[in-house]
């Protein structure tokens, strides 16, 4: 079983199977893998916030290749942190199919599996929130949370590993900065891979649609530091991937590709 940690298969396959969540396609309670029974493979998002960046980013990676992974017959469930208004919110911007969403406003089922909680310093006389932000802060300075600034500079500095993510007729829009084409980084680094700054402009966009729709995006920002997972399993339930975020922006094994797992 190829993991990046050791876990109970049995278990984490029973919790999910067992788990109902508000699905934000119809604003029901339904369980969270209905319809998976016949899926040659089940992909589960275990998400952080919805308004976290890591979560846009990985939507961005799964519309990108949906039809591959359609035809492949895999099947996709998420739960990320959140309302139904935050899930309708991230569903719109980022294409991701509302019946494939479910939100989970405790992140219970985050404490079920036993996913990293993020940094968790106790500050006297501040509100859950306002620990939570702190801690965010220092996660985001690479505290509690490795492998962050490296990801950050990766966005900056380009990545040859990686596939050219920007095609050079897509303008890019939604950021402080005037609309970019793409041919603009085929001018500054080339073509066929991730050019300079390609990625720190996807996430440029990324943040200012959070930030400018904040309550939307985090009802409750007593969460802001829980991390997620992802979890694959075969046709009989078993487990054959596993990935537990240990950090910001460390949402895969391997951020180059970052779902790279499914041809595994």
């Amino acid at each position: 079983m190829n993991t990046q940690t050791s876990s109970n298969s049995p278990e984490i396959y029973s919790i999910l199977s067992q788990t109902q969540r508000l699905r934000v396609s119809d604003g029901k309670m339904k369980p969270i893998l209905d319809g998976c029974s016949h899926s040659s493979k089940l992909l589960v998002l275990i998400w952080s916030q919805l308004g976290d960046f890591d979560n846009l980013e990985y939507a961005w990676w799964l519309r990108k290749e949906k039809e591959q992974i359609q035809a492949r017959g895999i099947s996709i469930r998420a739960i990320g942190i959140g309302d139904h208004n935050s899930g309708i919110k991230f569903c719109e911007y980022t294409g991701f199919p509302q019946e494939w969403l479910f939100v989970d406003a405790k992140a219970q089922i985050h404490s079920l599996l036993g996913l990293y909680q993020g940094l968790s310093l106790q500050f006297p006389l501040l509100s859950s929130s306002q620990k939570a932000w702190l801690n965010l802060m220092l996660m985001c300075a690479g505290i509690g949370s490795p492998g962050t600034l490296k990801e950050v500079f990766r966005g900056y500095k380009g990545d040859k590993k990686a596939p050219q993510l920007i095609a050079d007729e897509e303008v890019v829009r939604g950021t402080p900065l005037p609309p970019i084409k793409g041919a603009f980084f085929k001018a500054a680094g080339g073509k066929g891979f991730q050019r300079p700054f390609e990625l720190a402009t996807l996430r440029l966009r990324n943040m200012t649609q959070v930030l400018s729709n904040w309550k939307i995006y985090v009802p409750d920002s007593s969460y802001l530091t829980q991390r997620g997972a992802t979890f694959v399993f075969d046709s009989q339930g078993q487990l054959i991937y596993e990935h537990q975020d240990q950090g910001i922006l460390g949402f895969a094994k391997n951020m180059s590709n970052p779902l790279s797992f499914l041809d595994e």
